[in-house]
């Protein structure tokens, strides 16, 4: 796929969705950093289920410390993985604490250190709350970007570095977003939706649907 083609996908995409966001709620960077952690391998709509019930009781580092992992627990326990996203969350709040004073920290390197995050959780951190070019590939975004052709890769960390180079400058910041979006909504895995996708035209894979 060649830069034209690039630059015409993200024009489309923004022209669509001009200011793209999370599906995740959140008030704060701190409700963020813990919604992400909690969005591994659940979806977005489960960790908001969980979250509007938590963040009125709890919505502070010194709060969620404050209920312990069982207490904690009460709270999440429909989302997977519960158990241990439970005790990286207490984990993490007390990180928080003890060397951010409560703040979620603003670079790769201190958000990866905390338990619970990888690169993936720290890049939309990075991403959403802080506005820095990051793009956070998870498995919506890595189908996509494989099956159109905007940035093939074997793995999700080959397919991020791939995007951050050829994504055009312009759509950088929002990129992730956007192809989350899409990835969810159109080009879904089973049966991508290729009739009703606006990029269609442009996209590159080799198998399409005519499904709507």
């Amino acid at each position: 796929m060649n830069k034209q083609k690039r630059t015409e996908i993200f024009r489309r995409l923004r022209e669509e969705n001009p200011k793209p966001v999370t599906e995740l709620s959140y008030s704060s960077d701190f409700e963020l950093l813990i919604a992400v952690i909690l969005s591994a391998q659940a979806t977005d709509v489960g960790v908001n289920k969980a979250t509007n019930k938590l963040y009125p009781i709890a919505n502070t580092p010194e709060a969620i410390f404050a209920l312990g992992v069982d207490g904690l627990k009460k709270y999440i326990k429909t989302i997977g993985l519960f158990n241990s996203k439970a005790e990286n969350v207490i984990k993490t709040c007390r990180a928080l604490i003890d060397r951010h004073e409560s703040q979620v920290p603003q670079t790769r390197e201190e958000l990866e250190a905390l338990p619970g995050v990888g690169r993936k959780t720290a890049n939309v951190v990075l991403n959403t709350a802080f506005g820095q070019i990051a793009m956070a590939v998870d498995t919506h975004i890595f189908r996509v970007s494989n099956r159109t052709g905007i940035a093939p890769g074997k793995n999700v960390l080959d397919v991020e570095k791939r995007l951050i180079r050829l994504v055009p400058q312009e759509f950088l910041l929002d990129a992730h977003h956007w192809l989350i979006l899409h990835g969810r909504y159109t080009c879904i895995a089973r049966k991508p939706r290729c009739g009703a996708c606006l990029i269609e035209d442009l996209c590159e894979f080799k198998d399409k649907r005519d499904y709507i």
